[in-house]
C-alpha cells in the first residue's frame, strides 16, 4: 500500500530513542522528509521538549528547512524501566513522569497545531502505553492515561480542521514479542510493529483522530471504553 507519504515532512521527536528510532526509518522508507528532534541533537536537530523556548527553536528550523511541517511523531519520554518501582507513588516522581510525558505531548502538540492550521491539515501521534489501563504504578498509570485524555480534547478540539491526533499505546516492548498474552498483562510488540501503525496513522490515508489504539494485545481480563 502507498501511504502517500512520499516528500511529507515529519518530525519525530525523541527519534534517536528504541521505538522512535524505528518510526524514523520507516517513514524514511516510506519515502517521507524525517527530522529527528534530541535533547543532544544527535543526526538531526536539537530539541528540549520539556522547554517551550527550545520546541520554539527547533520547529523554526524544520519551517526554515522545509517550509512545511505535516506530522508530528511524539516518542520523548523516559522509559518506563527508568521509573523507580519502590516510589511508584511518590508526589515528586508521578509530577517529574508527568510533566516528561504527558507536558511534553501538551507543548509540543500546542506549538504544532498554529502550523498545521495554516495548512488545514496535519497529524499528531503520541506514544503512550498500556499502564494508562492497569493498576499497580500510579506512576507509570497517571503519566499514560494524562496524555491520553490530553490527546482526546485535543482531538475533538480539532474536528474538522484537517488536523488529527491520536495515541499508540504499547505493553512490553521488545524485538521479538511473545505472542502469549497473561492474565492481566498487556501483549508485547515490537519497534517495528509500532513503527508500521504510526506510519499508517500519519498518513493521508488515515482518517482515525482521537482514538487510543493499543499495539499487542490489550489488556487481558479487562474492558475498557
Amino acid at each position: 500500500m502507498d501511504l502517500q507519504l512520499e516528500k511529507r515532512v515529519v518530525l519525530v521527536v525523541g527519534g534517536n530513542g528504541y521505538i522512535g528510532s524505528a518510526i524514523v526509518k520507516q517513514a524514511r522508507a516510506e519515502g517521507a522528509i524525517v527530522v529527528v528532534a534530541s535533547r543532544t541533537g544527535g543526526n538531526g536537530i536539537t530539541m528540549d521538549a520539556r522547554n517551550e523556548t527550545s520546541i520554539a527553536e527547533g520547529l523554526e528550523q524544520v519551517i526554515q528547512a522545509h517550509k512545511r511541517l505535516d506530522a508530528v511523531v511524539i516518542t520523548a519520554a523516559p522509559s518506563a524501566r527508568t521509573l523507580d518501582p519502590t516510589r511508584h507513588g511518590d508526589p515528586a516522581q508521578v509530577a517529574d513522569a508527568f510533566d516528561a510525558k504527558s507536558l511534553v505531548f501538551l507543548r509540543i502538540a500546542n506549538a504544532v497545531i498554529p502550523i498545521m492550521r495554516e495548512k488545514n491539515y496535519g497529524r499528531i501521534v503520541a506514544i503512550s502505553g498500556q499502564n494508562a489501563l492497569m493498576t499497580g504504578s500510579i506512576t507509570g498509570s497517571i503519566r499514560n492515561a494524562a496524555l491520553n485524555i490530553a490527546a482526546k480534547n485535543l482531538a475533538d478540539e480539532l474536528a474538522d480542521t484537517g488536523i488529527n491526533v491520536a495515541t499508540v499505546n504499547p505493553g512490553t516492548v521488545s524485538e521479538k514479542p511473545s505472542k502469549k498474552v497473561g492474565i492481566g498483562k498487556p501483549g508485547e510488540s515490537s519497534p517495528q510493529q509500532i513503527a508500521d501503525l504510526v506510519s499508517f496513522l500519519i498518513s493521508p490515508l488515515s482518517a482515525i483522530s482521537g482514538e487510543s489504539i493499543a499495539i499487542g494485545h490489550r489488556v487481558r481480563g479487562a474492558i475498557s471504553f
